[in-house]
């Protein structure tokens, strides 16, 4: 038998298996039988052989100029490897083949390489490009690799589109356009400032878009410069024209300088002052400023005047000294303008007897003229006293009044009381600025109120009276007011009917016969921006509707007897204008409470809504409580989170509105800025007004607030576009603007141009950063206006996006008939579901007097277990700052007068009951189920 050849690293096929295994057999047939020995059922055999796989395949490639490609492959196990291109094998001579065994596996490993040159790409003709394929055996079968393309590569001289040169202004966004040649590969593109390469990731000022475009967010001085688009691939580089880029400046004026001195000294003359081009001074070709760079007016200086003496007066008689006088006087004319003094003296003496009077006197007359000199005196002093003291008993009997009650009824239910009206010449009662009526009171009691009508010529003293169910049976009512020689007695009769809710009012009649006006200074109060109330001893409180602004007077807040005209009003005047300083921003409406500088014995709690958003994990706001003094200037009352024991309020902060406890009424606001590392941000409403009545014209303007998140900036933009004749087209949306210093920016889009037309003739409208987060302007507007084709022209649809650059936004999405009448529309609550604007008494409070006194009783007191009002500020959640409460007489009270204003809308005992539940006070649940109505 011939033997069989195998090569090292082949394998051993079925057949050359079984050819081996038939020629043992046979050739050992005789031997092996004669020597009687068994064959075996079966013989070892090789293992399977894998199917190739390619630890290399050939890639794309591309020729550059006459340079030829090479294309490479490599496979394991394989027997045979070749390359395929375009559907046709690769001559065996033109393959370059390397064999080499893998250590690990001992299996052979193929590779192999070509080369592709371009006459053989353009050679090929048809659609397709220029490919190779490499294909391995192995005894399993065979394995194919990717294709592989081959192209010839280019890069066109030309520009598709090269930037162009731009003038802008500091801080406007540019536009740099640029289309690369084409080429194969496409080419990649780099942009130069100044022959400098630009890293968007080192200057963030810079972004290069997805077309290759280079945006300059906002324009800086230093980005005037010259820029080049350079694109790039495997073949060439090309360089684009240079556009230079102008960043220019317009000029600013600074503020005038003081007027000069006129420059006659006596007569007429001219007086300037001068400003300069300065703030910003013009650069780049910015424009100068518009306008005289100096004012001129005309001036009149009055002549000094010196002053010449009269002509002497007659001598004085002659004198027990022997002397006689005479005087003139600066007169003729006297000084004036900073004229001169007459110099010299303006009395002169001499003696008038030549010396030959004699100035001894006769014994005992020195005497008798001094102690008529005494008697005179003392006779002086005695009539002044006794002219005094009748002035003084008139006064007291002009300045007090008895208050007197004819029905012995009242004697058990009523006290009579002092009423002492103001002073006529001290006009303001408690302090300066008090705007509203102080009434002095003579009593309070619970049930329905009197009422009288006012004379011509009623005194404002106002006496407001409650009457119990003591005084419904009495026939009359008769009250007595004396006021100096003057009697004023006022009857009620018993079939006058009583109306709940009204006020009494007694008013002295003057003795002139006129009123008197003991306020002269008010804050001007504008519908539906204020409320007032008289209040005493039982408190009450003011809510301003729709505002989301309120003003609660806690029980015992003020003194037993006393009576207020309590206020509270939204400032919207220039000189009560919240001042944001640097990166701090008005967060609240500005707020009048009065009358300021009132003793109160407990603290008041005042509600601002606010706009910050307090929602986030992290703190990222500093707020301030900020207050205005008398003199108009805003100090600092306390900052959140940093109260001490001198501190004279306390803030409770809840995600849209504050609550302020404070003992001093005035004028407050809330302000804020960030608190690094984090941006803080605010809550804005975006709303979308149009005319209310048909358009008539071929015009037609759609206008965009925005405003802070709070009822108050709302309802204030709903009374101005009322009065203009807008209407609200849907409910405001929520936007949350970011302390980023980006603008706010505003567009319309999708507009039918076969029947509209926009007048903007840029693409969008900012709102500058500044204007809307310092807080202090609003309302802030833009105005889309449009004009149609044709009067026929009904309707109109089309979207406007407004959005804070590299912020949040919104979309509005329009579609109205501008032919027929818009129905108005309000987000803010009707009449009738809006709590009113005062409540005095009992019946302000949700909480009974009786449950309040046993919560206090039961929780003042400190406890050993901890079980005292500290528990309880915490399951309320106003243990901020436990310090302030520990210093009031009754913590207790103070955290349910805090819990009151807090729930004014859904202020039922449920809460409260669940707390005290959770601190086991049983007897106080056992309480407030019994009286109450949780």
């Amino acid at each position: 038998m011939l033997p069989v050849r195998m090569q090292r690293g082949e394998g051993i096929g079925p057949l050359v298996l079984l050819l081996l295994v038939g020629g043992l057999v046979s050739g050992t047939e005789s031997s092996d039988y004669s020597e009687a020995e068994v064959l075996p059922d079966s013989f070892p055999s090789a293992p399977a052989e894998p199917l190739p796989e390619f630890l290399l395949e050939p890639e794309d490639a591309f020729i550059v100029k006459n340079r030829p490609v090479q294309l490479r492959c490599r496979a394991s196990p394989a027997t045979q490897i070749y390359f395929k291109c375009n559907g046709e094998w690769v001559n065996q001579n033109d393959h370059v083949t390397r064999e080499s065994l893998d250590q690990v596996t001992g299996l052979v490993v193929r590779e192999v390489d070509i080369s592709v040159s371009r006459t053989q790409v353009e050679e090929l003709f048809g659609l397709e490009d220029y490919w190779c394929q490499c294909v391995a055996w192995s005894s399993a079968g065979t394995t194919k690799s990717n294709r592989a393309y081959v192209r010839i590569a280019y890069l066109r001289k030309n520009f598709e589109q090269e930037p162009l040169g731009r003038e802008v202004r500091l801080e406007q966004e540019v536009l740099l356009q640029c289309r690369p040649p084409e080429g194969m590969p496409a080419a990649e593109v780099d942009w130069l400032k100044n022959e400098d390469v630009i890293d968007p990731s080192q200057d963030s000022n810079f972004l290069i878009t997805i077309d290759h475009d280079l945006i300059v967010k906002q324009a800086r001085l230093s980005d005037t410069a010259n820029y080049t688009c350079v694109a790039r691939n495997v073949v060439a580089r090309r360089r684009s024209s240079t556009a230079t880029l102008i960043v220019y400046v317009s000029g600013g004026w600074s503020s005038w300088t003081e007027w000069s001195e006129c420059n006659a000294r006596c007569g007429r003359g001219w007086q300037r002052r001068t400003r300069s081009c300065t703030n910003p001074a013009p650069l780049n070709g910015g424009a100068f400023c518009e306008g005289p760079p100096f004012q001129r007016v005309t001036c009149t200086t009055l002549c000094p005047v010196d002053g010449g003496w009269t002509d002497w007066a007659k001598w004085s008689a002659c004198g027990t000294e022997c002397t006689h006088w005479r005087s003139r006087e600066c007169q003729a004319p006297p000084p004036r303008n900073g004229g001169k003094h007459c110099s010299g003296s303006m009395m002169e003496s001499k003696n008038c007897t030549e010396g030959l009077c004699a100035r001894t006197l006769a014994p005992g007359t020195s005497v008798a003229v001094y102690a008529g000199l005494v008697g005179a005196l003392l006779l002086c002093v005695i009539l002044v006293l006794c002219v005094g003291v009748l002035a003084y008993r008139r006064r007291c009997r002009h300045l007090h009044g008895d208050i007197t009650d004819s029905s012995s009824a009242l004697t058990a239910a009523f006290h009579p009381g002092n009423y002492k009206p103001p002073r006529q010449d001290n006009t303001h009662p408690l302090h300066p600025s008090a705007p509203p009526d102080l009434t002095a009171t003579a009593g309070t009691f619970r049930g329905p109120l009197f009422s009288l009508k006012q004379g011509v010529n009623d005194s404002p003293h106002k006496i407001p009276m409650t009457t119990s169910p003591l005084l419904d049976p009495l026939p009359s009512l008769k009250i007595k007011v004396y006021n100096g020689s003057t009697l004023s007695s006022l009857e009620l009769p018993a079939d006058m009917g009583l109306c709940d809710g009204e006020i009494l009012s007694l008013k002295s009649v003057s003795t002139m016969g006129r009123e008197r006006d003991y306020h002269s200074h008010t804050l001007p109060r504008e519908p539906g921006l204020s409320t007032s109330a008289t209040m005493g001893n039982l408190g009450g409180r003011l809510t301003i509707p729709n505002t989301g602004v309120s003003l609660l007077v806690p029980p015992g807040t003020i003194p037993q007897g006393k009576f207020y005209e309590m206020y509270l009003i939204i400032n919207k005047w220039d000189n009560t204008t919240l001042p944001s300083e640097g990166s701090q921003t008005v967060l609240s409406p500005v707020v009048s409470c009065g009358p300021s500088g009132m003793l109160l014995n407990r603290p008041v709690v005042l509600t601002l809504p606010h706009c910050a958003q307090l929602d986030t994990p992290t703190p990222d706001w500093t707020l301030t409580l900020k207050t205005q003094t008398h003199q108009g200037a805003w100090e600092e009352v306390l900052t959140a989170g940093e109260e001490t024991l001198s501190s004279p309020c306390y803030l409770q902060l809840e995600e849209e509105c504050c609550h302020v406890l404070m003992e001093q009424l005035g004028t407050y606001g809330l302000v804020g800025q960030s608190c690094p590392p984090q941006p803080a941000c605010k809550r804005l409403q975006l709303a979308l007004f149009a005319p209310r009545a048909p358009c008539l014209s071929l015009d037609y303007s759609l206008r965009i607030y925005c405003i802070h998140d709070t009822p108050h900036a709302l309802k204030e933009v709903l009374d101005l576009e009322r009065s203009l004749g807008g209407v609200l087209l849907e409910d405001p949306k929520p936007l949350i603007f970011k302390d980023s210093y980006h603008n706010l920016r505003l567009s319309i889009h999708d507009i039918p141009h076969t029947h509209w037309r926009s007048k903007l003739l840029a693409k969008y409208q900012e709102i500058p950063f500044y204007h809307i987060w310092s807080g202090s302007q609003r309302p802030l507007h833009c105005t889309f206006s449009l004009e149609r084709g044709s009067l026929a022209v009904s309707q109109i649809a089309c979207k406007i996006c407004v959005r804070q650059v590299e912020g949040e936004g919104q979309i509005f999405q329009l579609h109205t008939d501008i032919q027929e009448t818009l129905p108005p529309h309000s987000p803010l609550p009707s009449g009738g579901t809006c709590l009113p604007s005062s409540q005095v008494g009992p019946f302000a409070f949700r909480l009974p007097d009786s449950i309040r006194q046993k919560i206090c009783a039961s929780l003042d007191a400190p406890s050993a277990r901890g079980c005292d009002w500290r528990l309880l500020a915490r399951s309320l959640g106003f243990d901020r700052y436990l310090n302030y409460f520990a210093t009031k007489p009754s913590p207790t009270g103070v955290l349910l007068d805090l819990w009151e204003a807090c729930h004014q809308a859904d202020a039922d005992l449920v809460s409260l009951a669940t707390a005290l539940e959770e601190m086991g006070k049983s007897e106080v649940l056992v309480v407030m189920t019994t009286d109450g109505d949780c």
